[in-house]
């Protein structure tokens, strides 16, 4: 198992701020799981309109954390590295459910793990957890075009 810093992030997935949804990968097993690190903080841009009154992450962010973390844990496991002429697409979600919100000062655990490949898709079932809770679940599904 090992971990990566945000420097190591930057160089396997294109996202950059405001989008990019991984701070650190925690821990790393190749081939089968990854769990990795969002800090939530009050200054994230969504925050302003997502409620003033009320500050939540939305719903469609936290999933977009798992996935960014599922592309992390595919591009590590095949081990080539990432690729100039290609992009990592999000192609599908199953079963998501959101359990509890996430406010800002939480961090936000992400917990993705390999559940098959078939001809260039990857499934994987993802979890988000605050302080040990639930917070999101899914099946995600992936893939890696030439652009």
């Amino acid at each position: 198992m090992s971990t990566m810093n945000i420097h190591e992030i930057l160089k396997y997935i294109p996202h950059r701020y405001p989008i990019l949804l991984v701070d650190r990968v925690l821990s790393f097993e190749p081939g089968k799981e990854i769990v990795a690190l969002k800090n939530v903080s009050i200054n994230e841009p969504f925050f302003s309109g997502h409620f003033p009154h009320h500050p939540v992450m939305p719903g469609v962010l936290i999933v977009e954390a798992l996935a960014q973390a599922a592309a992390i844990l595919t591009i590590k496991s095949e081990d080539t590295g990432p690729k100039e002429d290609s992009v990592y697409y999000f192609v599908g979600i199953d079963g998501v459910r959101f359990k509890k919100p996430v406010m800002p000062g939480d961090q936000l655990i992400l917990k993705v793990a390999i559940e098959r490949q078939i001809k260039g898709l990857w499934k994987y079932s993802a979890r988000a957890e605050v302080d040990d809770q639930l917070v999101t679940e899914a099946q995600l599904m992936c893939t890696a075009r030439t652009v």
